[in-house]
């Protein structure tokens, strides 16, 4: 759930960048490609702890990209608030999942 969230903020972060195209300054253009670049590459380190911590500090660029593009700050805000529950449903989903297990090899023992 978490990589998907992270999928959705870098295609919103590509139609950012064609939003302030006109207006940005090529610097604010390029470190917005980067960022979106980094969003697309980072599920595949989700498996491990890095994964999720370089996709929270992607968070705060997410909404910080908003002083260069007034929506950002909304539409980053938005992701945030899915990046923490997805992660706090993951954690409760493998809890559960552990505990079925533990259960199953209980009865089974």
């Amino acid at each position: 759930m978490a990589s998907a969230v992270l999928v959705m903020e870098s295609l919103t972060m590509g139609f950012a960048l064609l939003l302030a195209k006109d207006d940005a300054s090529s610097t604010a253009l390029w470190l917005g490609g980067i960022l979106a670049i980094v969003l697309l590459l980072t599920p595949g380190l989700l498996k491990r702890k890095i994964g999720f911590q370089i996709g929270s500090v992607l968070q705060i660029g997410l909404i910080a990209y908003g002083y260069v593009e007034f929506t950002m700050y909304f539409l980053g805000a938005l992701f945030a608030a899915l990046w923490i529950i997805a992660i706090v449903l993951g954690r409760k989903g493998e809890a559960i999942k552990a505990r079925l297990i533990a259960e199953r090899d209980g009865k089974t023992a």
